[in-house]
């Protein structure tokens, strides 16, 4: 491959990821065009604190896609292996649904998005491409390690979530199916157990950046 075709090949990657961080923090990610999976449910009359309760929520799982997003961009990013790497994007465009779905939740709730999504999709990248390069593994690894950090953040909040609102509920449902299923597909490729020091400074920084979007 010579100079010039490199070059072109880094400029390419470059303005892709670019775009991607824009396109998630500004909320025009197009998604892979699945429904929404709450679109025939009806929107139950909440009480003003049920609803505060379930923006929160929301707003935590939608902090969550944005980093997801991150994640995912920066291990593409980062991968020598082709085949990985589509397979990181595909994953990549079906968590883009789950973003659309949380954001179309939170306009209907009336809350926001929180207001360090630019932070956290910037952690989330350095995470997905420092991962990337320490191999096939390490970067399956932590796709295993974060999908089942997700799973268990969406069982509490569907455990603690207003019984009323089965429009969110649904939503959460099926990102919970999306999320085992990337860690079992990533599983399937060859993922490598993360060192424990590893996971326990993901746990901290999921606990932080729940507590964050909780309330900012």
């Amino acid at each position: 491959m010579s100079q010039a075709e490199v070059l072109a090949m880094l400029a390419d990657r470059i303005i892709s990821n670019v775009d991607n961080a824009l396109r998630t923090l500004a909320g025009q990610s197009p998604g892979s065009g699945r429904v929404n999976p709450a679109k025939d449910t009806r929107d139950a009359l909440l009480r003003p604190w049920q609803r505060r309760r379930a923006g929160r929520l929301m707003r935590v799982n939608h902090t969550g896609e944005v980093m997801a997003q991150a994640l995912y961009t920066g291990q593409a990013a980062g991968s020598g292996d082709p085949q990985l790497r589509s397979a990181l994007l595909r994953a990549r465009r079906e968590e883009e649904d789950h973003l659309r779905w949380c954001e179309d939740r939170l306009r209907e709730l009336r809350s926001r998005p929180s207001l360090l999504g630019p932070l956290w999709y910037g952690v989330g990248w350095g995470m997905g491409f420092a991962a990337a390069r320490r191999g096939r593994g390490s970067n399956l690894g932590l796709v295993v390690a974060v999908e089942h950090l997700v799973e268990k953040h969406l069982d509490e909040h569907l455990a603690v979530l207003p019984p009323e609102d089965e429009r969110s509920r649904h939503i959460l449902e099926q990102m919970r199916q999306d999320e085992i299923a990337h860690a079992h597909q990533a599983e399937t490729l060859g993922a490598q157990a993360l060192p424990a020091w590893s996971e326990s400074a993901l746990k901290a920084l999921s606990k932080i950046m729940t507590r964050g979007a909780l309330w900012v």
